[in-house]
C-alpha cells in the first residue's frame, strides 16, 4: 500500500460516516444520502488527489502522449449514473416480479392454505417446525414485513389453539423470514450482491438453503428454548375476520400454491444443474439457462400465479392487474435506494477507493468472506438498513475478489451468504424492522431488544460461522 491508498481509504471512511449520520441522525432519505456520500468520495478524489480516469470495467485508461487523463467532477456524476443504471438493470426486474408474486400469494389466501395443511402434516408436537416451514415457503418470495403481516394471523391462531408459549412459535417465524430476506434471491440484497460479484444465482439459492436453515434453527427454536422462561410476552388478541359470502371467491389448492411459490426456485436450480452437468453449447443447457434466468423464471412464476392464485380463485384479470400495480408502488423507494447503492459503489470504484480498500484487505490478510461480513455488519448496525449494508459491502468486495482469482463459484456464493447474514446483524432502534416486529407482536421496547435483536445477532454470527466452514470446504471443489 502507498500513501495515496490511505488517503483514499480515509475518504471512504468519511463518506461512510457521513452516510450513517445523514440516515440515522439527520433523517435524510437513503437515496439522497447515498448520492451525497458519493459526491464526498468523488469530489474529494478529484480535488485533493491525482486520480486517473477508468473505463467501464474499472481499469485505468491507457495513457496518451505519456499522460493519463484525470478523473473529473463531471466524471463523478457520470460514474454515479452509470452505477445506478447498471445495478437497476440487473435487479429492478427481479425485485418487481418477486414482489408481484408475493402480493398474489397474500391476496389469494394461499398462506392460510399452506398453514392449515402443514399444521396437519407436522402435528401439534412439532408445531415449531411447521412455523419454520411456512416461513421458509412464504419468505422465499415475500419481503420480511409482508411475510410477517401475512403469517401473523396464522401464528396467533396456532398459539391460541396449541396453548404453547408465544415466543416459542414467534422466534422461529422471525428467524426464518429474516434469513430468507437477507440471503435468498429474489430479495433485493442478495440480488444486488449476485449482480455485483457476478455470482451464479442457482448456487446462491443452493447455499442459501444449506446455510440459512441451520442458521434459522439456531436463532429460532434453539434460542426460543432459552428465552421463553426469561422473557414474558403475551400474544396480541386475534382480529375478528368477516367471512365473504361471495361464491365466486375460493381458496387455492395446497399443491398449486406450493408449486407457484417454488416454481422460480426450481427453474433457477434447473439452470444450475444443467450448467454443471452439460457441456457449453449443448442445446438443453442453453434452454435450461434461458428459462432459469432469474428474470424469466420469475416472469413465468408470476404468469402462473396470475392463474393459480388469481383468476382460478375467482378474481378478474382487472383485479389481478390491480394487485400487481399496487405492490410496485410500495417498493419504488427501495428500488431507488438499491440503485443509489450501486451508484455509490461505482464512484468508490472509479475514484480508486475500492481498489485501495482491496489492497488493505489483502494487507490485513483477512479472508474475503470475513472482510465482507465485517463491512456489511458495521454498516447494518450503523444505518439500520440491510439493503444499504449488503449493497455497499458488495461494491467494496469487487476489487477484493478480483485479487483472488482462485475463488470458485461455490466460494463466491458463500461469500454472498455471509454478507447477507452480516446485513441482518444486531437490529436495533434505528431499524424499521425493529419497530415493525415490536408493533405487530405487541411487545415493549425492552422485550423486542431481548428477543428480536438477540435473534438477529445470532442470525448474523451463526450464518457467518456456517458460511466460513462451508467456504473452506468448498475450496477443495
Amino acid at each position: 500500500m502507498n500513501p495515496q491508498d490511505w488517503k483514499l481509504i480515509l475518504l471512504a471512511l468519511i463518506a461512510i460516516t457521513s452516510l450513517i449520520v445523514l440516515i440515522t441522525k439527520a433523517k435524510v432519505n437513503a437515496f439522497l444520502s447515498l448520492l451525497m456520500a458519493s459526491l464526498i468520495v468523488g469530489l474529494g478524489a478529484v480535488l485533493l488527489l491525482d486520480v486517473p480516469t477508468r473505463d467501464a470495467t474499472g481499469k485505468v485508461l491507457a495513457a496518451i502522449d505519456g499522460k493519463t487523463s484525470a478523473y473529473t467532477v463531471l466524471g463523478v456524476l457520470k460514474s454515479f449514473g452509470d452505477g445506478l443504471g447498471a445495478t437497476l438493470a440487473g435487479t429492478a426486474g427481479v425485485i418487481a416480479l418477486g414482489t408481484m408474486l408475493g402480493k398474489l400469494l397474500a391476496e389469494s389466501g394461499g398462506a392460510e392454505v399452506l398453514a392449515s395443511r402443514m399444521a396437519r402434516i407436522f402435528g401439534p408436537n412439532r408445531i415449531q417446525w411447521c412455523i419454520m416451514a411456512l416461513a421458509l415457503a412464504v419468505g422465499l418470495t415475500t419481503w420480511f414485513a409482508v411475510g410477517l403481516v401475512l403469517l401473523l394471523p396464522i401464528l396467533l391462531t396456532l398459539t391460541h389453539e396449541t396453548r404453547q408459549p408465544f415466543l416459542r412459535l414467534t422466534l422461529p417465524l422471525l428467524a426464518c423470514l429474516s434469513v430468507m430476506h437477507g440471503v435468498m434471491p429474489p430479495h433485493p440484497g442478495p440480488v444486488v450482491a449476485v449482480e455485483a460479484l457476478k455470482a451464479n444465482m442457482g448456487l446462491v439459492l443452493f447455499w442459501g438453503f444449506v446455510i440459512g436453515i441451520p442458521t434459522a434453527a439456531v436463532a429460532g427454536p434453539i434460542y426460543a428454548k432459552f428465552v421463553v422462561g426469561r422473557v414474558q410476552a403475551n400474544p396480541p388478541p386475534i382480529a375478528q375476520k368477516t367471512t365473504s359470502t361471495d361464491p365466486r371467491f375460493r381458496l387455492p389448492g395446497f399443491g398449486l400454491t406450493l408449486f407457484s411459490i417454488l416454481c422460480p426456485v426450481l427453474l433457477m436450480l434447473l439452470a444450475t444443474v444443467a450448467e454443471l452437468l452439460l457441456p457449453k453449447g449443448h442445446p438443453v443447457r442453453e434452454a435450461a439457462q434461458f428459462i432459469g434466468h432469474p428474470t424469466l423464471a420469475l416472469l413465468l412464476a408470476v404468469l402462473l400465479a396470475s392463474v393459480t392464485l388469481g383468476t382460478r380463485c375467482g378474481y378478474t384479470r382487472a383485479e389481478v392487474l390491480k394487485f400487481t400495480e399496487q405492490c410496485i408502488g410500495a417498493v419504488g423507494l427501495t428500488i431507488l435506494v438499491i440503485g443509489g447503492g450501486g451508484g455509490f459503489a461505482r464512484v468508490l470504484r472509479d475514484s480508486g477507493v475500492a481498489e485501495a480498500i482491496g489492497r488493505a484487505g489483502d494487507a490485513a490478510h483477512l479472508s474475503p468472506l470475513l472482510y465482507g461480513w465485517l463491512v456489511s455488519a458495521f454498516i447494518r448496525v450503523a444505518t439500520g438498513s440491510a439493503t444499504v449494508a449488503i449493497t455497499t459491502a458488495s461494491g467494496l468486495l469487487v476489487p477484493v475478489l478480483a485479487a483472488h482469482p482462485e475463488m470458485n463459484p461455490h466460494q463466491v456464493a458463500l461469500i454472498i451468504c455471509a454478507v447477507g447474514c452480516g446485513s441482518l446483524f444486531l437490529s436495533h432502534l434505528n431499524d424499521a424492522g425493529f419497530w415493525i416486529v415490536k408493533d405487530s407482536l405487541g411487545l415493549s421496547v425492552g422485550q423486542t431488544l431481548k428477543t428480536w435483536t438477540v435473534c438477529e445477532t445470532i442470525v448474523g454470527i451463526a450464518g457467518m460461522l456456517f458460511s466460513l466452514i462451508a467456504f473452506h470446504w468448498a475450496a477443495r471443489l
